[in-house]
């Protein structure tokens, strides 16, 4: 063998020692959740609807909106959006290691984008909820987030540009945003 070959053959070994090194360290990502290692089940409570429909909020909006049965939609979603994540199992209350519980405190529509006419072309919907998470068997309160929002835009019929969807249906998509959120807070942990 060659002091040529022999010099390749030495810098093939150290490239792949240093990719395999590399490989085994990892960087430090994961795809299971931090939480799982400590708790498995969780109990998502009733969302709670704590909007004051009845108070003035500002010259812009004269009174808030209400619609109803939104706070059981966001439950749901939420415990389909756990059963699809599958790190934390949702189950009665009495046997699960964390509760979940949120407080529904405000829906709004706001208006975005106008055209010409001053008809609206584009709204955001977004839902605010208080949550607060309890570890069951220390007894205590593990996060609590306070104004967290879920939301979504959408395209009136006096669009002339986007994709134009109904008032339901935006309101559809941020409770799945909403959801999504609600589960990546308490499963990973930032």
């Amino acid at each position: 063998m060659t002091a040529k070959q022999s010099l390749l053959k030495g810098f093939l070994l150290l490239i792949t020692s240093c990719c395999l090194l590399a490989t085994i360290a990892g960087c430090g990502y994961t795809t299971r959740s931090l939480i799982a290692d400590q708790f498995k089940t969780i109990y998502i409570e009733s969302s709670v609807n704590k909007i004051d429909i009845t108070t003035e909020t500002d010259a812009g909006y004269k009174y808030k909106i209400y619609r109803p049965a939104l706070e059981i939609d966001i439950t749901k979603a939420v415990i389909d959006k756990f059963l699809l994540d599958g790190n934390l199992k949702p189950i009665k209350e009495a046997k699960a290691d964390l509760v979940l519980k949120a407080e529904l405190i405000e829906f709004r529509r706001d208006p975005l984008r106008y055209n010409d006419n001053d008809d609206v072309e584009e709204y955001r919907i977004s839902l605010v909820v208080n949550l607060k998470l309890f570890d069951t068997k220390e007894n205590k309160l593990v996060w609590q987030e306070n104004s967290f929002t879920g939301d979504a835009t959408y395209f009136t019929a006096f669009s002339s540009t986007g994709i134009v969807k109904t008032d339901d249906q935006a309101v559809s998509d941020a409770i799945d945003d909403l959801s999504r959120r609600i589960v990546e807070r308490t499963v990973e942990q930032w």
